[in-house]
């Protein structure tokens, strides 16, 4: 656990084995509500150890072992958060971000805020906070508040049967959070960003999504607003490509931190 100062967040960290140096540090953002940084640690994160890197995720405040305050969950809260976790943890230099669904948007805003602090930047089925991103949060979280409030225990009998019970565990964790603290109004009342402030990010941008995703429709005002962003669209998948195709992500991510450090050295 590491004490932001307004908060506990749990923190894993692993790096290469033996006395390897790491080349760089990525730190992974995670999404919301059922998410934590378990998807990244069962998927991505042990390969990125294996090829030098120093890894670091952490579970989203009101998430996973994290502290969970009844407020505080807008946007600029996340991000301030990620601040004060690099600071405890001293990490120097350009990090290396990664961010899954909304811990895209938080990632995006952390470049946005610190551009010389970020080497590169992966959005797993994510996007900046845009008027559109927030319309839609605002009317996703406001659809499970109101099914998980009014229908619980059928809401959760239901995700039993069809998904599992595991994710039916992590939907009681989603209740608890939707239903103990402001997360459902804070996020989708967040400060939004201009075009200008997103084709302010000139660190390299990969922006990953699935064909069968409504997300992939944003990958080419992405790619036209950002000055240096590549886009990839995985076919026959939808939003959770981190946990379906965790093989083809890292491989991509891998590959962008690579070329991101080969072109520094070459300086």
């Amino acid at each position: 656990m590491v004490d932001t100062g307004a908060l506990r967040l749990h923190v894993q960290r692993i790096g290469p084995r033996g006395s390897r140096s790491s080349r760089a540090t990525v730190v992974l953002v995670h999404g919301l509500l059922t998410d934590s940084l378990a998807s990244y640690y069962f998927t991505v994160a042990p390969s990125f150890a294996a090829d030098g890197l120093d890894v670091i995720m952490y579970d989203l405040r009101g998430h996973g072992r994290s502290d969970r305050p009844p407020d505080g969950y807008s946007l600029d809260d996340g991000i301030t958060d990620l601040e004060a976790l690099l600071e405890r943890l001293r990490v120097t230099g350009p990090v290396h971000l990664v961010g899954n669904s909304y811990g895209g948007t938080i990632a995006f805003g952390y470049a946005v805020r610190h551009p010389e602090r970020v080497a590169s930047l992966s959005l797993i089925e994510s996007e900046p906070a845009t008027p559109a991103w927030a319309s839609k949060l605002r009317r996703i979280l406001g659809r499970v508040v109101h099914e998980l409030a009014h229908n619980e225990s059928d809401t959760i009998t239901w995700i039993a049967a069809h998904r599992g019970h595991n994710m039916a565990r992590l939907a009681r964790g989603a209740a608890r959070l939707a239903r103990e603290t402001s997360l459902g109004q804070d996020i989708p009342a967040s400060r939004i960003l201009t075009d200008h402030q997103i084709a302010s990010v000139s660190c390299p941008v990969l922006a990953l999504y699935g064909g069968e995703s409504d997300v992939a429709e944003l990958a080419p005002r992405l790619a036209e607003l950002l000055p240096d962003c590549r886009t990839v669209i995985l076919p026959g998948h939808e939003h959770s490509i981190l946990v379906e195709a965790p093989a083809t992500v890292g491989e991509h991510v891998r590959s962008l931190i690579a070329g991101t450090c080969a072109a520094v050295t070459a300086r």
